[in-house]
Parts: structure tokens; C-alpha cells; sequence
């Protein structure tokens, strides 16, 4: 009995020492694709009394545009969460009205990110503090939402209002759609399909 033991582990070993050669091992979901990809943000949206823990990673854009709009003018740091106010209809009319902004603001005056479930592991310590009063629950259920009304979640920014001279702009949560699944070329060809629910997040700046 043992020597089969130590033989399997013996076995086991091995494999976990030739992990590393197979850097491009093949990512499994949309949740390892945005490992990938810089994190910009942590925190929770929040939609009425529910609140959403959310990663987002920097698809395209400049960094810039998230840290100036996402501040949190109190405390001087980033905002730990972001409330949901607003609904913006997914017509075409209103999808050409945010791809004119994201190309006047380009190439810095706008940021494209990829939003998904955001886990506690590893980070317990930077979960934001939930609100009494607000539900935790899964992204998913917010992009279901979105879908169900056909809508994009949109957000004024800076929150709390502008301050002098404070940047001002908007934030888009796109639930899967044809307009943001034209931001998610890339990780398509990667994974093949986008089966994980998740939202691409456009934030733009207005410009003057």
C-alpha cells in the first residue's frame, strides 16, 4: 500500500514541477482572462439595496481617466463603491451616442474595462465594508437584471459631484450585448466562448 502511495505522490510532484514551462496554459473562463489583464478596480456596485462585489480590468483606455473619476474626494482615495442611478436603454441610437464620446475622448479621455465577480480569496482584508441595509449578492444577478431590462447601468462621475476644477464623465455597465462584445474580441479568440457572466464598463470623460 504506502509504496503505491509515495509512488503517486512521487507522480503528482512531477507534474506540479513542470507547471511552469506551460505559461500560455490554456485559460479556462472569463475570470482567468481578466487575471491577465491590469486590475483597475475593487468594490461593489450597488443597485437600489443591493450591493455587487466587482473586479474590473483595463481592456483599452488610459488609466487615468478611472483614477481621476473613481476618487473618493473625502478620503482622497479610490471609491470602494459605485451606485447605480440611472438607466441607459440599449438602442442603437443611444449605443452611437457613447461609441461619438469614447472616440472623442480618445486616446485618453476614456477607459474600456472588463467587469466580472469578484472573490474574496486572498484579498479578505480589501473587501469593502458592506452598508447596513444593502444585500450582497452576485454580479450575475445584476447582469441578469440589465439583460432582462435591455439596459446599460450608467453612473455620473464623479460621485458626490464635481468639485472646482474636477474632470467630469460617465460610466456605462453593459451587460453582454452586441455592442460590448465588440470590446471582448480578444479574450473570444482566447477562450473560444464567453459562457461567465460579466459586463465591459465604459467610462468616459466629458469634454469640455
Amino acid at each position: 500500500m504506502d509504496s503505491e502511495r509515495n509512488h503517486r505522490t512521487g507522480e503528482s510532484e512531477s507534474k506540479t514541477h513542470e507547471e511552469p514551462k506551460s505559461e500560455t496554459k490554456k485559460l479556462k473562463n472569463l475570470s482567468e482572462y481578466a487575471q491577465t489583464l491590469q486590475l483597475a478596480w475593487n468594490g461593489l456596485l450597488v443597485l437600489k439595496n443591493s450591493c455587487f462585489p466587482t473586479s474590473m480590468h483595463i481592456l483599452e483606455g488610459d488609466l487615468g481617466v478611472i483614477n481621476g473619476l473613481l476618487k473618493d474626494h473625502s478620503s482622497g482615495g479610490k471609491l470602494t463603491q459605485l451606485k447605480i442611478a440611472q438607466r441607459l436603454r440599449l438602442d442603437q441610437p443611444k449605443l452611437d451616442e457613447v461609441t461619438r464620446r469614447i472616440k472623442q475622448g480618445s486616446p485618453n479621455g476614456y477607459a474600456v474595462l472588463l467587469a466580472t465577480q469578484s472573490t474574496p480569496a486572498g484579498a479578505e482584508g480589501t473587501f469593502p465594508v458592506v452598508e447596513p441595509g444593502l444585500q450582497r449578492r452576485l454580479l450575475r444577478n445584476l447582469v441578469s437584471y440589465l439583460k432582462q431590462k435591455q439596459a446599460a447601468g450608467v453612473i455620473s462621475l464623479p460621485v458626490g459631484g464635481a468639485k472646482g476644477r474636477d474632470s467630469t464623465g460617465m460610466l456605462y455597465a453593459f451587460p453582454p450585448c452586441e455592442f460590448s462584445q465588440q470590446y471582448l474580441q480578444s479574450a473570444l479568440r482566447t477562450l473560444g466562448k464567453l459562457e461567465e457572466e460579466h459586463m465591459v464598463i465604459v467610462i468616459v470623460k466629458d469634454t469640455a
